[in-house]
């Protein structure tokens, strides 16, 4: 991590005293460029400074040490204090980063370039490129294998879904999975791949050892990315189009319970206590929470244009 000092910034300077706060969530919102910090204890905004153009994801490091934006249009890497929001430093020259994921043995680092068709491939102990994979179009959402040594990607303009193989660095293989896919999560027993497909209103299950669709799982329109219970079994999407959340039971692949939630829900987060649903409305300028078990609303959170990306340190197991 020590590389990382190269483009230390401190911004202490331009943070608001209230970032001393802890238990602060933080939403990308990726039409402002911005980040707004939400203090979680009284469910208002703290504050909202720019972070770079079009933030869309964000992700801790495998050492929790810091929490990763990704800037897809310029081009960087943004690193936080997991805790308080503060800027710790950025890394530069990273090709739009749309979406990025470490694998589970915390070898590989990968970003989706989606607006220039590539997937990288980084080592993630210094984010050095190792190897760039041109797969149009649009290579959207990522998970990995259990063992590494598959990172599956959404291809959303060309309706497939591919499989990258990790030890020999080539495309295994790419299937047709539908119209527009998004969100793509592994099932905690490892055996299947969930797939987002926006354009047919469902979630595909698909086994990837042998790159086959098992099953159809009827959703709501816009069915578009996913975000684990932490029960180890239940695992949340969000029917984008359709203003609903799903809830999707991982053993009997089936839909266990829907409800609504408004203006376009994309990303989620879930309290570490099971006892609240963040989710970003794309739509609405606003961050919706909703009580657990219930799904009632409770609160609505005024954030920037277009939130996105959503976190806070105290969640939910990520299975």
């Amino acid at each position: 991590m020590r590389i990382f000092l190269l483009w230390l910034v401190f911004l202490s300077g331009l943070v608001s005293p209230l970032a001393s706060l802890a238990d602060v969530a933080i939403v990308l919102d990726s039409g402002d460029g911005t980040i707004t910090r939400i203090d979680r204890h009284n469910y208002q905004p703290i504050d909202r400074f720019f972070v770079g153009r079009e933030p869309h994801h964000l992700m801790s490091l495998p050492d929790n040490s810091a929490l990763i934006v990704a800037n897809a249009v310029s081009n960087d890497l943004v690193f936080l204090n997991p805790d308080n929001g503060n800027i710790l430093y950025r890394i530069p020259r990273i090709s739009d980063p749309y979406q990025i994921a470490f694998s589970p043995d915390k070898h590989w680092f990968v970003a989706n370039s989606l607006r220039l068709d590539m997937v990288d491939v980084y080592r993630a102990q210094d984010f050095k490129l190792v190897k760039r994979f041109v797969l149009p179009s649009m290579p959207s959402h990522l998970t990995f294998s259990p063992d590494s040594r598959m990172v599956f990607v959404t291809l959303q303009g060309s309706d497939q879904l591919a499989a990258i193989d990790l030890d020999k660095m080539a495309v295994k293989w790419q299937i047709p999975i539908g119209k527009t896919p998004a969100g793509v999560y592994t099932t905690p027993d490892g055996r299947y791949l969930l797939v987002g497909v926006m354009g047919l209103n469902e979630v595909a299950v698909v086994d990837w050892r042998t790159a086959t669709i098992v099953k159809h799982i009827p959703a709501g329109r816009g069915t578009h990315n996913f975000m684990p219970l932490g029960d180890d079994r239940h695992v949340f999407v969000t029917n984008r189009a359709e203003d609903t959340i799903s809830l999707i039971d991982t053993r009997t692949l089936a839909i266990v319970k829907t409800f609504s939630v408004p203006g376009g829900p994309d990303c989620m987060e879930v309290s570490a206590d099971h006892k609240e649903l963040w989710v970003t409305s794309r739509w609405l300028r606003q961050v919706t929470v909703l009580s657990m078990p219930d799904f009632r609303i409770i609160h609505i959170i005024p954030v920037g244009r277009s939130p996105h990306g959503l976190f806070f340190a105290h969640h939910a197991s990520r299975q």
